[in-house]
């Protein structure tokens, strides 16, 4: 007897997520731990959204894309995290199908989007350094708006068609996800037939993407070398290369594991493994991020000290 891919899909109305299986008291303090990470990295990332919202100096291109990034991290480790946290202290882990692929879409569009951000953050770089006349002529107000409409957007449309895709793929059971999210090389290996046009369409559209916009990171920032290595200023050299070495560290910490997770997503990665790369970038990154690019900035400093002390006047008699 046949039956349609839809009737199969949508005889699982949710699925398991397992996440980090433990005795109750251990799952609590998981809870506690990831808490606190999760508050830390909201505080730190929207710490600098305000300091480039509220302080004039820092309205230039290259902290106002920062300002665009750091409310992206919040807004990525939001899609994942908060239901981890509530998956620690519930017993029934479900999650509804909907739900499942809209936490896959939210989460991995958002992805995208940091990896264009990172671009565009290189390319502003590049233009400050390697083209110092004509930066403020290239860069002005209409081109970095476009930019960072650009970098929100990209994701969201280009994730769409592998979404529907493994969406669509038969899910007749098991329904049980060993993963913290709704991860998609677990979500395909769930599915009751394997469709190898999916999966060669969804490795190829990874591929295509990280190796992309790493290596067009990766030239940017070596045309910015070679520019800092001709100058004759020491300390210039030392604040450029401080600035690059930053980028850098995040760039290889966020494209490094993604690529080893999604360029092939059916390689045989031990689960723990997968789950505490997928932890690495989804967590830990944006909760670094501050600190890597922003919080070591002499200036973003100076802005944080203004903002906190206009918040929170003396009083004086």
């Amino acid at each position: 007897m046949n039956v349609s891919g839809t009737e199969i899909t949508n005889s699982i109305s949710h699925f398991i997520l397992v996440g980090f299986p433990s005795s109750p008291e251990m799952q609590l303090l998981y809870f506690g731990l990831f808490s606190v990470v999760y508050t830390l990295t909201l505080m730190g990332n929207a710490t600098i959204v305000c300091a480039v919202r509220w302080e004039r100096r820092l309205h230039t291109p290259m902290y106002i894309l920062l300002g665009n990034f750091s409310l992206l991290e919040i807004c990525y480790v939001t899609t994942t995290v908060p239901n981890m946290l509530a998956n620690f202290l519930s017993s029934s882990k479900s999650i509804s199908f909907v739900s499942c692929f809209a936490q896959f879409y939210f989460f991995f569009s958002l992805g995208c989007d940091e990896g264009f951000f990172l671009c565009i953050m290189a390319f502003d770089r590049y233009l400050a350094i390697c083209r110092p006349l004509h930066y403020p002529r290239i860069m002005t107000k209409q081109m970095y708006t476009g930019l960072a409409i650009f970098g929100w957007s990209c994701g969201f449309v280009l994730f769409l068609t592998p979404v529907v895709l493994i969406s669509q793929l038969p899910y007749c059971g098991p329904n049980t996800i060993n993963h913290f999210m709704c991860d998609p090389a677990p979500l395909m290996m769930l599915s009751c037939s394997e469709d190898t046009t999916t999966q060669f369409i969804y490795s190829t559209f990874n591929a295509v993407f990280m190796i992309g916009t790493f290596l067009f990171v990766l030239c940017s920032y070596a045309l910015v070398i070679v520019a800092v290595l001709r100058m004759p200023s020491a300390a210039g050299k030392r604040k450029a290369f401080s600035t690059c070495a930053s980028h850098l560290a995040v760039v290889i910490l966020f494209f490094g594991s993604i690529m080893v997770m999604y360029v092939s997503p059916r390689s045989g990665h031990p689960v723990q493994v997968q789950k505490i790369v997928t932890l690495f970038y989804s967590v830990i990154t944006p909760l670094c991020n501050p600190l890597i690019y922003s919080l070591r900035n002499k200036e973003m400093k100076t802005a944080l000290r203004k903002v906190f002390r206009t918040e929170i006047p003396a009083h004086k008699i």
